[in-house]
């Protein structure tokens, strides 16, 4: 394999590609959805830190966004790359994605010959982009080997499909995020020592998780926004894993139900409270309750720790779920 640090380029009408030391790569669309980061701009800061060069000689990092489940890592680093005029693409990582995924798939033709799709991230390299490893801690080991050269001071990936070298164009970023549950894999340290460093989102306060919530559902009553607001912020308080992604879709569906028959409506709170059944589970009609089991599973500690916990008291500014503390806008 060959390292062309100028591959040349062609455009079509119907489908951006590349070549690359004779290699016709087939170039993915950009991610085209719209989506404001609200709050918490202190995270948006050093993200974008992560991604300055200050020197000929510097290079940018890849950091990780670390946090539970639906707590806007993605919509996060989207907001960074949008701030940095860059489009962005997405690879949805998973525990079947294979290092051909990650890089170039070979796709039969209709004229019987072989066309090469670039991935995702791939497509960020050649153009400048910048790339979400989304999940990346689904991922399997073989999977991350054949990103450590990307990663390192290489900024590079090998196609064994195609047979050739793919080097990252000089504005290319890329970010990795993963979320805090049981159902992922342990990140090799090797690979963990490349995306650096790690920043931790902490859960929105109770303005911003309004507004987040009227962001998303602007025709939502006040009353339901609160209600819901009300709900996810206790559960922030009992550090339950309960995240805005959570209260939108409860909010969706209490909002379609009593919509549903204009004859026999249902009133506001049987609608939001079946919702709450019908998205999280009975465990989320009664909190205490399910902090307290939790606690017991964990040997009795007051609530779970995350890792802000180890490194700063629960007031210090610099604390992951106070990452609003220094934002001066």
């Amino acid at each position: 394999m060959s390292l062309s640090r100028n591959p040349a380029r062609t455009e079509s009408p119907h489908a951006r590609s590349v070549v690359i030391d004779g290699v016709t790569l087939r170039l993915a669309l950009p991610d085209a959805s719209q989506q404001e980061w609200i709050g918490q701009r202190e995270i948006l800061k050093q993200l974008l830190a992560c991604w300055l060069v200050v020197d000929p000689r510097d290079l940018p990092l890849a950091p990780r966004l670390t946090g539970p489940p639906g707590i806007g890592k993605t919509t996060l680093a989207m907001a960074a790359a949008r701030a940095r005029e860059q489009a962005i693409f997405i690879t949805q990582c998973t525990a079947d994605t294979r290092p051909e995924d990650l890089i170039v798939t070979p796709v039969l033709a209709e004229s019987g010959s072989i066309a090469y799709h670039a991935s995702p991230l791939v497509s960020a390299m050649v153009t400048g982009g910048v790339c979400v490893l989304d999940e990346g801690n689904r991922m399997n080991e073989k999977s991350w080997a054949s990103l450590a050269p990307l990663l390192d001071h290489r900024r590079y990936v090998e196609s064994i499909v195609a047979g050739i070298a793919i080097p990252a164009a000089a504005d290319f970023r890329v970010c990795v995020t993963m979320n805090e549950d049981e159902s992922t894999y342990e990140v090799p340290d090797y690979i963990l020592s490349r995306l650096q460093p790690s920043l931790a989102l902490g859960f929105p306060r109770r303005d911003d998780e309004m507004a987040i919530l009227k962001y998303h559902l602007p025709f939502a009553e006040e009353e339901l926004l609160a209600m819901t607001v009300e709900f996810l912020q206790r559960a922030h308080e009992l550090r339950l894993s309960f995240s805005p992604r959570d209260g939108i879709s409860v909010l969706r569906y209490a909002i379609k139900r009593m919509a549903q028959d204009p004859n026999h409506p249902i009133g506001r709170d049987s609608a939001w409270r079946e919702s709450l059944f019908r998205v999280l589970g009975e465990e989320a009609l009664d909190l205490e309750n399910l902090a307290k089991r939790k606690r017991n599973a964990l040997g009795g500690q007051h609530s779970p720790m995350g890792l802000g916990d180890l490194f700063f008291d629960p007031d210090d500014p610099l604390h992951p779920d106070r990452g609003d503390e220094f934002d001066d806008e």
